[in-house]
């Protein structure tokens, strides 16, 4: 469940662990709009608008800018507020946390580690064993099925032991 063009974006990889620094004009040039505004412009996007929101196949949410592996499927939870939300990222370098207080609220923003786009919030309401909540942005999640990326491993695996 693709968001965007990858062929469009030098930078998207799902190996590549290096921070990615462009301007924002390169990002304009690179993301979809939909897409810049909730990464760049740190907007939100309309509550049940998601198709990952229900989406309950095994497999690992990516950060549709960069490609950063952000959250495993076996994280995420109905938690009712009309986002995609997960109580656990992927790893600790994953997630980055910036405290935000627009709109008169305090809250804790999270972006992707990797490209510092906004990805959503995390609130203290979620379930164990972390009783966190990260609330994300549909729009900026991309999603590949466990099977899938086991397929495309045994394929490669497959195509180098032909070169023994």
């Amino acid at each position: 469940m693709d968001t965007n063009n990858k062929a469009d974006n030098p930078v998207y990889s799902r190996s590549d662990q290096s921070v990615v620094n462009l301007t924002e004009e390169q990002w304009k040039t690179i993301l979809p709009k939909n897409v810049y505004d909730v990464a760049r412009n740190k907007g939100t996007e309309r509550p049940y608008s998601s198709p990952l929101e229900d989406n309950y196949e095994i497999g690992t949410y990516y950060c549709a800018v960069c490609g950063n592996p952000l959250f495993r499927s076996d994280t995420k939870f109905e938690s009712g507020c009309g986002w995609p939300s997960f109580y656990e990222p992927v790893s600790k370098s994953s997630i980055i946390y910036a405290a935000d207080h627009a709109h008169g609220i305090d809250r804790t923003e999270v972006m992707c580690g990797r490209c510092k786009s906004h990805l959503g919030h995390v609130f203290n309401d979620g379930p164990p064993p972390t009783r966190l909540r990260y609330c994300i942005n549909g729009v900026v999640l991309d999603f590949e099925k466990a099977q899938d990326a086991e397929k495309k491993y045994n394929a490669e695996q497959g195509g180098a032991k032909h070169d023994h």
